[in-house]
């Protein structure tokens, strides 16, 4: 009786906002003005609007993004909307390039970001229980959320007063710890969804993985596979929203690439639309971000979704925005029976199926599925063979030709490099500052007890010294140092002198240190630096997640001394972070000394100055010289590194990191680092220039044209279009602004062998090849080239399938 009659009133709530609103929904997609529109959307954490204008070309309409509590709300009631911060302008650059926002408050979001966006001072609010129906955590969720929507309001940035926001989201993913909360969790769903909605905004809400999301909450899905993993809507009057489709994995440091393909992502989303009826698919992530500061997660790297269509320094990864592009297109020129048709489905064979909508005008709009990953097909459909290539979709927005197929990439493949612009190599060019190792006596605070970091930091720094003294009967006796850890990283120091480091890792988090140590007769002093990487991200009961050092004993001889209830001293962050030596003011206020002067060693400052490199391509710092630490450029941090943890490979999870130009003055920057290993080497450091300087495209008979060349023309009177399904199918190249194509350094018109990665001449192939796209390329910022006889001045053999493989300079 009780949740009835509280969703009577949410009920009631929603419709008296409704009046006069622009955003409402069925159950069959939102509805904008009237008129129900299949949506995509491309999340992003802040993009600048060439970003916001190259996601748009790429067919998304919509932005959608999470607020950051801990970003905005640094000090309970302190609220900071300056800088990067300013999600005002954001929602505003959206809404003057034609595009719709989804504004995802959460306020908790993961996202791999440190402490999933809770502020950690919420940690030390008394009584709090995260993300359950507890007072304190409520009272403070409710205070933020109403802050962000009333600030949306001020300056009437929902669709219901004429802005962009068209959707916001409560919560995220909490399905996924709900369970662990017992009876505190499933009320505390229902709270969320009824303050949200008690917010009257004028736009729909959704709670994502939230299967029992309340009316008129909407629940979506998010994963790589909502096609086939989505149990639908939980209300026949809710439409079907995919929120996070992920375009590739968020990396940790340890951890290979993870890349997801161009295919992959476009099959899962034509099925979504197909098989779910899907009208609204989000790309988690569509631009791929740098985590500046110490904003990552546990162990996460500072580059985020670097494989996303526009990658961390927005630039466009081909093929995979252009094969979405076309995706897209391809399945808006079905827009009317999809939205507004009857649906029906039916086996094409043991493995292979058709989804068909019928509109009411007689319009009709079908996806032919081929779900076998080994083989191509053959089926019939209204009479008509189509071929299917292994796992995938043939979209077919009149129900007779084939617009798009998911695993028929038309569109060129490009490739990112980076080149060195300042190598910063010159020893007198640097200077350095050796950190303070702490000690006993001087740390301010003490403690019969090793301390949880975490509580003790409270997240104003990655380090946290732990030092004790300890009297030695005997002299130089041979020892043996244990500390176990649930921090990530350890530096230990006996009397001042290194002793070793040891790590955990994403997936083991509890390790050792075990080292010999030599210690004196009378007085030891031991310094353990404790470094975290992120805080963590997710989990139930995060406020009770702790760090730092668990247990230290010391073995001489057949004596073991435990040391882990003993008197330990302890001192936040480094002194270098403390005297902010990483700005100009802080910098000039010390003494630094000459490079090397001190020797190898962890734990040293280094510093320099550089001028802006020319041009407006985006920069980075080549730091595969160095070990760990983090680096600063005009005070700004770029994030943490972490060069020395190797993958499976063998390599680095991430050698080059992010310098936006906008952090850069035309000349005397300053560049600091902190290393902590005594390997690191600032001398092989380079600022480098990253650009798209190789475009390649590789078509064949088999394959199909980018349905942009034909969308808005009478295509079905095309007698040849009719036959082949589509147009001939052509190479297009494109460079970057500012590039053109100045080389051709593969083409062959026949059997070439391979693909843009790796190719060689097959065993049929035109002699005309290069010349004919010398002729029609060099010179240009774009060119297409058909693959026909004709263009080539012959057939080189005849009765083969032909193809055409062409990789080009940029410069």
């Amino acid at each position: 009786m009780q949740f009835l009659c509280w969703f009577a009133l949410l009920t009631a709530a929603i419709v008296a906002i409704g009046v006069g609103a622009d955003v409402t929904y069925d159950g069959r997609s939102l509805i904008i003005n009237g008129k129900r529109q299949i949506l995509f959307s491309g999340e992003d954490l802040f993009m600048w609007p060439s970003l916001i204008s190259k996601a748009k070309e790429g067919g998304i309409d919509v932005i959608q993004t999470y607020v950051f509590w801990n970003l905005h709300e640094p000090q309970p009631g302190q609220y900071d909307f300056s800088g990067r911060r300013d999600i005002v302008s954001f929602m505003k650059e959206i809404h003057a390039q034609g595009l719709y926002a989804c504004l995802r408050i959460g306020p908790y979001i993961e996202s791999e970001w440190t402490y999933g966006g809770l502020p950690y001072w919420l940690h030390d609010v008394p009584g709090v229980v995260f993300r359950s129906d507890n007072e304190p955590f409520k009272i403070h969720m409710q205070n933020f959320t109403t802050q962000i929507v009333n600030l949306m309001k001020s300056e009437r940035l929902y669709a219901s007063q004429g802005g962009p926001i068209i959707l916001s989201q409560i919560e995220n993913e909490y399905k996924n710890v709900e369970a662990a909360f017992h009876e505190k969790g499933p009320p505390y769903v229902l709270w969320a969804a009824q303050m949200a909605v008690g917010l009257q905004t004028g736009v729909p809400w959704v709670m994502c993985k939230q299967d029992d999301a309340p009316d008129p909450v909407i629940n979506a899905c998010n994963g790589m596979r909502c096609g086939e993993t989505f149990a639908g809507p939980n209300s026949p009057n809710k439409p079907s929203i995919w929120t996070e489709n992920w375009t590739s994995q968020y990396q940790v440091f340890g951890e290979d690439t993870y890349m997801r393909s161009a295919e992959d992502i476009a099959f899962h989303v034509a099925l979504f639309i197909a098989a779910k009826n899907g009208s609204y698919v989000n790309y988690y992530m569509y631009h791929g971000g740098t985590n500046f500061d110490r904003t990552a997660s546990e162990y996460v790297l500072t580059a985020y979704y670097d494989q996303a269509p526009l990658d961390e320094y927005g630039l466009i990864r081909q093929p995979k925005w252009g094969h979405l592009k076309e995706l897209h297109a391809a399945i808006k020129l079905g827009s009317d029976p999809l939205l507004s048709g009857e649906f029906n489905t039916f086996s094409l064979g043991q493995l292979q199926q058709a989804y068909v909508f019928k509109g009411k005008s007689e319009k009709c709009a079908a996806f032919l599925v081929n779900n076998d990953s080994r083989k191509d097909v053959v089926v019939l459909f209204q009479n008509v063979s189509y071929e299917l290539p292994p796992k995938s979709i043939s979209i077919l927005p009149d129900c007779k030709i084939v617009a798009f197929n998911t695993a028929k990439v038309s569109t060129q493949i490009s490739t990112r490099s980076m080149e060195p612009s300042q190598k910063f190599n010159s020893p007198q060019k640097w200077e350095e500052f050796k950190e303070v190792i702490a000690d006993f006596d001087e740390t301010p605070l003490k403690a019969n007890t090793l301390l949880d970091q975490m509580s003790t930091t409270k997240d104003a720094s990655d380090y946290l010294w732990y030092a004790f003294r300890f009297q030695q009967d005997s002299s130089n006796a041979q020892s043996v140092l244990n500390v176990n850890s649930i921090g990530h990283v350890l530096h230990a120091f006996v009397n001042g002198v290194f002793v070793g480091s040891a790590h955990g890792s994403h997936e083991s988090k509890n390790f050792a240190l075990q080292n010999a140590v030599s210690l004196n007769k009378g007085m030891n002093n031991v310094s353990l630096l404790s470094v975290m990487v992120g805080l963590p991200d997710s989990g139930a009961y995060l406020e009770r997640k702790v760090s730092g050092l668990r247990r230290v004993t010391i073995q001489s001889g057949g004596e073991v001394k435990d040391f882990t209830k003993y008197s330990w001293g302890y001192q936040v962050g480094l002194l270098g972070e403390k005297l902010q030596i990483y700005t100009d003011s802080g910098s000039s206020k010390l003494k630094w000394s000459t490079f090397g002067s001190s020797g190898h060693q962890p734990l040293k400052w280094y510093k320099t100055m550089f001028d802006a490199p020319p041009g407006s391509d985006p920069l980075a710092l080549n730091l595969g010289s160095m070990g760990k630490g983090e680096a600063w450029v005009n005070g700004q941090s770029i994030g943490r590194y972490w060069v020395s943890f190797h993958t499976s490979k063998g390599s680095p999870s991430q050698t080059w990191y992010n310098v936006p130009r906008s952090f850069l003055k035309p000349t005397g920057n300053l560049l600091v680092l902190i290393e902590e290993e005594e390997n690191g080497n600032p001398l092989g450091i380079s600022i480098d220039t990253i650009s798209i300087t190789k475009v390649c495209g590789h078509v064949s008979n088999s394959h199909l044209p980018p349905v942009l060349s034909w969308v808005g023309q009478n295509y079905q009177s095309d007698k040849e279009s009719k036959q082949h399904h589509g147009r001939r199918p052509k190479v297009q190249l494109r460079c970057p602004l500012q590039k053109n194509i100045s080389k051709i350094l593969f083409s062959s018109f026949g059997t070439p062998f391979g693909d843009c990665e790796s190719y060689a001449v097959g065993s049929c192939h035109s002699s005309n090849s290069r010349a004919i796209v010398e002729k029609a390329c060099l010179g240009k910022k774009t060119c297409t080239i058909p693959l026909s006889n004709q263009n080539f001045g012959g057939d080189p053999c005849p009765g083969i399938r032909k193809a055409l493989l062409v990789d080009a300079q940029c410069t």
